[in-house]
């Protein structure tokens, strides 16, 4: 895989199981990358859906991103405190073009005090069906969703707000001093 440099300006395309686009995050700013994650870090962000619809972001986040883990993790800097956003997910790659991963449906909300919800039951059981998950795929989906939630209730990093904090700091830093 190739490896980013820290500053480094990237995109995040995120597709679905059958390899179609499903969402693009124009530009995310690189924090840290080592063998085992990638933190990026993004602000006012236009995200692109799949079907032309677009928006920005609100507020600031904390995209940490895992090499051997099905799933990654975002993690929000809102007004009253910071709230996490888990998906399911293949490990990310990246090809020179953009960060990618194949979004799996399930989704985890975290609050700011640490209660969760498993979110998208419903498109997660419909996709199974339409774009045909192997045996494999769920399998694997079951058991990195039980590896996500033990890390969330044992709050480890990412999960921790003073690491997200202090992610947000070095990005404030770099955002400014980004290559393009």
């Amino acid at each position: 895989m190739k490896s980013l440099n820290v500053g480094d300006a990237v995109q995040i395309h995120s597709y679905k199981h059958n390899k179609t686009l499903h969402r693009i995050w124009r530009s995310a700013t690189v924090i840290k990358q080592t063998e085992d994650y990638l933190i990026l870090g993004n602000y006012k962000t236009r995200v692109i859906e799949h079907d032309g619809r677009n928006w920005m972001t609100k507020e600031p986040a904390i995209c940490y991103f895992f090499k051997d883990h099905w799933f990654n993790v975002i993690g929000m800097l809102k007004p009253d405190g910071i709230y996490y956003y888990c998906n399911l997910s293949s490990p990310y790659l990246y090809d020179e073009e953009a960060v990618k991963y194949i979004d799996y449906d399930l989704d985890v909300r975290v609050s700011r005090d640490g209660t969760y919800k498993l979110l998208d039951e419903d498109e997660y059981l419909k996709h199974q069906v339409k774009y045909r998950y192997s045996e494999d795929i769920k399998k694997i989906i079951d058991q990195e969703l039980k590896i996500l939630i033990q890390m969330i209730e044992d709050k480890v990093e990412p999960f921790k707000d003073e690491f997200i904090n202090g992610c947000y700091d070095t990005f404030k830093t770099l955002k400014f001093t980004s290559k393009k």
